[in-house]
């Protein structure tokens, strides 16, 4: 499968956040940038780190949000610790609907399915795929159940008082996501790495932050931002560093 491999070189996080990269980095990086291509296309570096301060440009203003609502546009999804972090205006629905509305939004959904293997000349009535529209659109609401998510609830008060202040990384967790241009999949691993300010979280809560992110329509730069931003606020840590490696099948064709 021709994919698109986004290779990060390693670094250590300082302080207040930031990625050092030493000389010895950066011979690794041009080591691996000679030999880093993927079914031939070419890697390219993504990388996203927190900082203490957010950035003001990543708040959603109540200006802002009332244009977009009066334009007919949701906004790019943005982190609500105390809630839902909004990803769209139809996520309230799909949360508090009853399972009449479940199973309308599973036919409806369904329904589209059939539209499509019409639309690229299958027989939606052959055998092999009568149960095919009503499978996929399980599997489509399963790989968008993040929306459904909020990372209080995920943290469940799981922080810990240690009195530790060394780094802490959480290598290859498996990522698995659907690009929101193209709503085809980009998987591959990421890595969190955080320097504690005498409390830590409970282990496997950063790959289970991770996975509610990815499971809704992402990009690979904001769902490293998203993470990153989300165990800053959840742990108040001296420095957060999110890496992450993943093949796009998005790159496959021009569109």
């Amino acid at each position: 499968m021709n994919g698109e491999s986004s290779v990060v070189s390693s670094g250590q996080v300082t302080p207040n956040g930031t990625i050092n990269d030493g000389v010895e980095g950066s011979k690794k990086r041009k080591r691996r940038s000679r030999g880093s291509k993927t079914n031939g296309s070419v890697t390219r570096r993504r990388l996203s780190v927190s900082k203490p301060a957010r950035d003001p440009r990543d708040e959603a203003s109540p200006a802002r949000l009332a244009a977009e609502v009066a334009g007919m546009r949701s906004p790019s999804p943005v982190i609500d610790f105390d809630g839902l972090s909004r990803p769209s205006r139809g996520t309230r629905e799909r949360l508090d609907e009853s399972p009449e509305q479940a199973a309308a939004r599973l036919n409806k959904l369904s329904g589209a399915v059939r539209t499509i293997l019409e639309c690229i000349g299958e027989d939606p009535d052959r055998e092999g795929l009568l149960g095919t529209p009503e499978r996929y659109a399980k599997a489509m609401l399963f790989f968008t159940k993040g929306y459904q998510e909020n990372v209080r609830d995920i943290v469940n008060d799981a922080i810990f008082h240690e009195g530790h202040n060394e780094l802490v990384i959480v290598k290859d967790i498996e990522v698995f996501s659907l690009c929101e241009h193209h709503m085809v999949p980009f998987t591959g691993k990421m890595h969190i790495g955080y320097i504690p300010d005498r409390d830590v979280i409970g282990i496997s809560k950063l790959p289970r932050i991770a996975d509610m992110f990815s499971r809704r329509l992402q990009i690979q730069e904001r769902l490293t931002k998203d993470v990153a931003h989300a165990v800053m606020e959840v742990l108040k840590p001296q420095g957060v560093a999110v890496v992450m490696e993943s093949s796009h099948l998005s790159v496959c064709w021009d569109a």
